[in-house]
């Protein structure tokens, strides 16, 4: 079984998008930018020998914000750009009560079968509360790239960082990579 590194797409690896007021997940490609030094860290990871793997949720397609086709082409672009292995995407909502939508470890479990990843060995790297309770549920470890977003993190993560640059960091220290 191999390690892995789960990551949050909006607020970690791209900036998000401010409307009305909120932040929120890019609609079109046009709206999509990665971070600054997300490609390098994403590439120490990699380099490490961690498989790396974005979860997120994208509940704007079933509220009719964005089609699926503008997601996938955002995620056409993620995989041309970064050193991806996987991206696993929640289409739904909070009332559909599914298994894969963030803080449900669906998501993590499936890409653990599909991967071979032992989930114990691995880590989860998100902005939001959702994020950390997926984690904590599948045994990973978490971190928490912290954000203006003002909502309380409910389920504490095992370290809080300011970006993802310094969460690849910790990760190869803690993971005696360093």
């Amino acid at each position: 079984m191999t390690r892995a590194i789960f990551l949050d797409r909006d607020g970690v690896i791209n900036r998000e998008v401010f409307r009305t007021g909120q932040a929120q997940a890019p609609f079109t490609l046009a709206d999509f930018e990665i971070l600054p030094g997300v490609p390098d860290a994403l590439d120490r990871l990699h380099r490490a020998g961690f498989l790396l793997v974005v979860v997120t949720n994208q509940p704007d397609v079933v509220r009719g914000l964005a089609s699926r086709d503008q997601v996938e082409a955002i995620h056409e672009d993620l995989r041309r750009t970064l050193p991806l292995d996987d991206i696993r995407v929640c289409y739904h909502d909070d009332v559909d009560s599914c298994a894969c939508r963030k803080p449900a470890p669906g998501m993590l479990y499936a890409a653990a079968v599909a991967l071979d990843i032992a989930l114990g060995d691995s880590y989860l790297v998100g902005d939001r509360w959702r994020d950390v309770g997926a984690g904590r549920s599948a045994g990973c470890t978490t971190i928490l790239v912290e954000s203006d977003r003002d909502e309380p993190t409910t389920i504490e993560p095992h370290v809080r960082v300011p970006g993802l640059s310094e969460a690849a960091t910790w990760i190869l220290e803690h993971a005696g990579e360093a």
